[in-house]
């Protein structure tokens, strides 16, 4: 029989994006009958508390990470926080030896955490970006994030490798030496046939400050104008859900993810962040969007004008939106024109953390159908 394995699940606190497309992972781990051990900071790791009470959790040392109040800023911002952040890529990395052996660790999968990785353990960094998109310092960027993610045994990427993908240039990379799985798209909801329609639209805010708040106040100053019914989720978790209700919209704070489900079954159009693991969900739902990307967030401006040059996802920037523009969805495809993948997670993982064991198989390139 075999014996249940300790994972470290370790995602990135940049929004909550990073944590919610763990879930799905974790969900595996928990299917496989092995343990989930959960490391993160700061929201994220909240997030991941109200989801799995039961289950253990490390505050490890955090990015620290804030966008520019205004989005032309954004790229200085980071360069100037760029210290702050190597420095806690060093002090988790510090601490992970001291990790492995408190609590048995027999395997790390990291979601964009770059200093989890160790020759003691099988260790795996979960990353849509091969190429990180930074305008004039495209190639210098991606050469940085590379050699961390060389520094790990197995890249598992969330989409499919193939041309008709959700990530478009950001998940290929035709280095020899990167250990590259592509998993599909990782989404923690289902989709619903049948659901009886509530809203009209479904604000769904998220992302570090100052940019969730500036966002916030826009739209609830450009909803005065719209007639249909609205959920407006302000993507703050906190120590209780708050809900108001103020004429036609309904404002939460933050909800579960069974409380999300439903939301999203509830709703007609999703207004949002093309942040990708918001697309993912999305893709995976079948649902018609409208995206605003972060000012200054090379990737999701991207990944916003990819899907709409497809006619999947309309799109306009933070400065220019006005709520009228939400007419144009009906004229795009939505996201259930693209079609989900059907990868196992659970193979996945039983075929990464194999060689734990004395006579298992080595994993292959790719699990991807």
């Amino acid at each position: 029989m075999q014996n249940s394995k300790n994972i470290l699940i370790a995602p990135l606190n940049w929004g909550l994006g990073h944590a919610t497309r763990c879930i799905p992972i974790i969900n595996a781990v928990l299917d496989n009958g092995d343990h989930p051990i959960i490391a993160s900071d700061g929201q994220a790791l909240e997030l991941l508390k109200k989801e799995y009470p039961a289950e253990t959790f490390i505050e490890l040392p955090s990015y620290d990470i804030e966008y520019a109040k205004e989005g032309e800023n954004l790229k200085l911002k980071m360069l100037k926080d760029s210290p702050k952040i190597w420095m806690a890529i060093r002090s988790e990395h510090k601490v992970l030896h001291e990790i492995i052996h408190e609590y048995k660790i027999e395997g790390i999968i990291s979601d964009n955490r770059l200093g989890l990785y160790s020759n003691l353990v099988p260790s795996v960094i979960i990353t849509h970006q091969l190429q990180v998109l930074s305008g004039s310092t495209t190639w210098l960027s991606t050469q940085l994030h590379l050699h961390y993610i060389k520094k790990y045994d197995y890249c598992w990427i969330p989409d499919v490798n193939d041309t008709d993908n959700l990530t478009g240039k950001l998940s290929y990379n035709d280095d020899y030496d990167l250990e590259k799985v592509y998993l599909g798209p990782l989404s923690r909801f289902e989709k619903t046939e049948n659901y009886q329609k509530k809203y009209d639209l479904m604000v769904l805010l998220s992302g570090p400050e100052p940019q969730r708040s500036i966002l916030e106040k826009k739209l609830i100053e450009e909803l005065n104008r719209f007639s249909g019914r609205v959920l407006f989720i302000s993507g703050k978790v906190e120590a209780e859900q708050k809900v108001l209700k103020k004429g036609s919209i309904t404002f939460y704070n933050y909800l579960s993810t069974s409380g999300l489900q439903k939301a999203f079954d509830r709703s007609e159009v999703v207004l949002s962040r093309s942040g990708y693991t918001t697309i993912m969900d999305l893709q995976k739902l079948g649902k018609k969007a409208f995206f605003i990307p972060t000012s200054g967030q090379f990737e999701q401006e991207y990944l916003a004008q990819l899907l709409e040059q497809k006619n999947i996802v309309p799109q306009a920037s933070q400065a220019d939106f006005k709520i009228e523009m939400l007419d144009r969805v009906e004229n795009y495809q939505g996201l259930s024109s693209i079609q989900p993948s059907t990868t196992s997670i659970s193979s996945t993982l039983k075929a990464t953390f194999s060689r734990v064991n004395e006579n298992s198989d080595p994993i292959p390139n790719s699990l991807s159908t």
